[in-house]
């Protein structure tokens, strides 16, 4: 980790940039940002039911946010996404959409939410310019919907759901996280459901990220056997061709012709049996403005630091390069090294 370094304005030119490419020759161009550490359930995969949250001094401010971007956007990135906590819990959140909008270079801003108060907030943020939404969405039961998010809700994220149709949000996609010896029963209908509303469904294996820390290989339903299930249910997947750059989603096409199917792929994304590190495109800030260059680093890089001491854009520049040199070849999950971070989902921002 590099020493931030101060300097009296963060006027300080730039150096030219040249992308940020890391030891292996990744190139990032994706950003995801945390907004907050609360939220307003508790999921079992990423927040205790006991939570102490950051205080508001801690956290970046929009303002902090914004600048930050800005300089990423100087080396290249090109995308932003806006996580938590649940990042709709944080007020005004579509000012801080419609700021990044206007950054020169970044080509699109998206979210992703539980949903809860996306009903309320459609339309705000469609207004603002945002581009996509991914909305987490593990099961249509109410029952099994309660006991992963130990809360109530699932009619507050179908209505907002509808609500976010119906402002016109575009590329609205559902990410279902599986879990073993409780989601089996929910891959067909999240599928069925996902086709007939237009959404792209993607289903995400449990990652040792889990706030309480009980999670274990045992409990990870693979993203080959939810496959198994769609097949047998719908016919024969067959896989996209290509892929879309650091995208983790590996795409299928239903081959059963459905008229009534809106969307027409399904993805999966399996960190855990296949992981996609050799292409991934992205860095990570926390809410309490620590940069990551992983989700399981054990490493931080504190911009939060530079930006409320004076430092230019120069040292925030030096920072991420700092942080993006240091990147490994892979998490090692499932392997004798592998390390688990201290934070937890909530902490680091999906």
């Amino acid at each position: 980790m590099i020493s931030p370094s101060t300097h009296a304005s963060h006027q300080t030119p730039v150096p030219e940039a040249h992308g940020l490419v890391d030891a292996f020759g990744r190139v990032h161009t994706d950003l995801r940002v945390s907004v907050t550490d609360r939220c307003n359930i508790r999921c079992r995969y990423c927040m205790p039911l006991d939570v102490t949250f950051k205080p508001r001094e801690e956290l970046l401010s929009y303002a902090e946010i914004t600048r930050v971007v800005s300089v990423a956007a100087g080396l290249g990135v090109r995308s932003v996404r806006l996580t938590g906590g649940e990042p709709l819990v944080r007020r005004d959140l579509q000012k801080l959409v419609r700021d990044l909008r206007q950054i020169k270079g970044i080509d699109e801003v998206a979210l992703t939410t539980n949903g809860l108060l996306l009903g309320q907030q459609a339309r705000q943020l469609a207004e603002a310019g945002l581009s996509r939404i991914n909305v987490s969405l593990d099961s249509l039961r109410e029952e099994t919907f309660r006991e992963i998010a130990r809360s109530d809700g699932l009619a507050q994220v179908l209505a907002g759901l509808a609500e976010a149709k119906r402002v016109g949000l575009q590329q609205i996609r559902l990410n279902a996280v599986s879990i073993r010896g409780l989601s089996e029963a929910d891959v067909v209908p999240l599928a069925r459901f996902a086709r007939q509303e237009g959404f792209h469904l993607r289903f995400i294996e449990f990652m040792p990220l889990d706030a309480d820390r009980q999670w274990s290989q045992l409990h990870v339903l693979s993203g080959r056997e939810v496959r198994g299930m769609l097949e047998e249910a719908f016919g024969p997947l067959k896989p996209v061709a290509g892929h879309d750059g650091g995208q983790p989603a590996a795409d299928y096409r239903y081959t059963d012709g459905a008229t009534d199917a809106a969307v027409s792929l399904v993805g999966f994304i399996d960190p855990v049996t296949q992981p996609f590190c050799e292409r991934c495109d992205r860095l990570r800030l926390t809410a309490d403005g620590q940069f990551r260059n992983c989700l399981f680093s054990t490493e931080e890089w504190d911009v939060r630091h530079l930006l409320r001491t004076g430092g230019d854009d120069a040292a925030i520049v030096s920072l991420i390069r700092a942080c993006v040199a240091q990147k490994r070849a892979a998490h090692g999950i499932g392997t004798p090294t592998f390390e688990r971070p201290e934070r937890a989902m909530y902490q680091i921002g999906g």
